[in-house]
């Protein structure tokens, strides 16, 4: 067998991968172990969107250790968690998901239309 083949061939099987499916994924080490926000238990389970956003507000506000505003971080965990469901989510949950992110912004008193249209791509004048 070819030296630098042989290497390759050793090194595969001397690398362990985790076992556990956890220690694999970054996101789910971002989930645990982030210093962004201290989040409720449930909060992206609750049915009602206004609950969903209050809950972020409240826990990005409480946060000593977010680098950047209460807004910045509650949108960027609840996007975090939108992006990493994926295809997982269901169109009905991505719904109430997608509505919590208007009710966030109405909660820190930003312009919700603006913001959709932000996103859309959409430019003024």
């Amino acid at each position: 067998m070819n030296p630098a083949r042989a290497h390759n061939v050793q090194s595969r099987e001397t690398h362990k991968k985790p076992s556990d499916t956890q220690d694999r994924l970054w996101s789910a080490r971002v989930t645990r172990e982030s210093d962004a926000l201290d989040l409720e238990a449930g909060v992206f389970s609750l049915a009602d969107p206004k609950a969903i956003a209050r809950s972020l507000k409240r826990s990005a506000q409480a946060s000593t250790r977010r680098k950047s505003g209460p807004f910045q971080s509650a949108m960027s965990m609840l996007t975090f968690y939108m992006n990493r469901a994926g295809s997982s989510l269901s169109a009905e949950r991505r719904a109430v998901l997608d509505q919590a992110k208007v009710e966030l912004r109405r909660e820190f008193g930003r312009s919700p239309e603006r913001s959709v249209q932000k996103e859309r791509g959409v430019r003024n004048g």
